[in-house]
């Protein structure tokens, strides 16, 4: 059993701070859509960085972003538990996590409606229920606003995964970067980049991921080694137990 921030965790800290570049996640949900039944769908996400609880630091969230209008948005709210899977290629580890994912979209979205229920409902040893009070609005507009113009662009587009009508023609006329407004800017020129950025903030969504389970497998070391972490049940104060397992 761990206190304090868990072994996991550590791992990954250590990992990307040499390896700062290699944060791509992917994230598996389940379509319910299909008229075949329902599949898995499976997306890369960028790991943005973890929201760590000052009174616990055993319990912690992952933060990632997503686009309030992508599929993935309705299949989390339908059902928010989901598999992560980070590999670390500089360190040869994999962290594979079975998670509560949540979607936080800007507060004029009827969605937003779903993340309050569930932030009001999150139980007891959830790192999400230590976040009650978080100003859940000024961390998406902040981590909107860490990100380059060119990715911010990306928030102005039409919806993923929609028909590209006029082709990649049309899609040349799509908004390369995304500044901030500045109002010096002559009046029709400001008000085209306020719409835009407008835009693409309504339309960017925080994801929040809170971790129940960790398979962590450890290829730098000999022998490899392979360690599950799990949330005790019925803890509130975070207490991992650790189970060595063949890699």
């Amino acid at each position: 059993m761990t206190l304090g921030a868990p072994r996991w965790k550590v791992a990954i800290e250590k990992a990307i701070a040499k390896y700062n570049n290699q944060t791509v996640i992917q994230i598996a949900t389940i379509d319910s859509t299909r008229p075949e039944g329902p599949i898995p769908r499976v997306r890369s996400h960028v790991f943005r960085e973890f929201l760590d609880s000052p009174t616990n630091p055993a319990l912690s969230l992952l933060l990632s972003s997503t686009d309030i209008r992508a599929p993935k948005v309705r299949q989390l709210t339908f059902e928010p538990k989901a598999e992560v899977v980070w590999w670390i290629e500089g360190t040869n580890q994999q962290f594979r996590f079975i998670a509560e994912v949540y979607v936080v979209p800007t507060p004029t979205h009827p969605l937003h409606s779903h993340f309050t229920r569930s932030l009001a409902k999150a139980a007891p040893g959830s790192a999400l229920a230590l976040f009650k009070n978080e100003d859940w609005e000024s961390k998406r507009v902040a981590v909107f606003n860490s990100m380059s113009a060119r990715l911010k662009a990306g928030w102005c587009r039409p919806v993923p995964g929609t028909r590209i009508e006029g082709g990649q023609e049309e899609a040349k006329k799509w908004p390369e970067r995304l500044e901030e407004p500045d109002p010096r800017l002559p009046k029709e020129e400001y008000e085209e980049a306020k719409r835009n950025w407008d835009k693409a903030l309504s339309n960017f969504a925080l994801v929040i991921i809170d971790p129940i389970e960790i398979d962590f497998v450890d290829l730098q070391e000999t022998p490899d080694r392979r360690t599950l972490f799990t949330k005790k049940q019925g803890a509130t104060d975070g207490v991992w137990e650790e189970e060595e397992l063949v890699p």
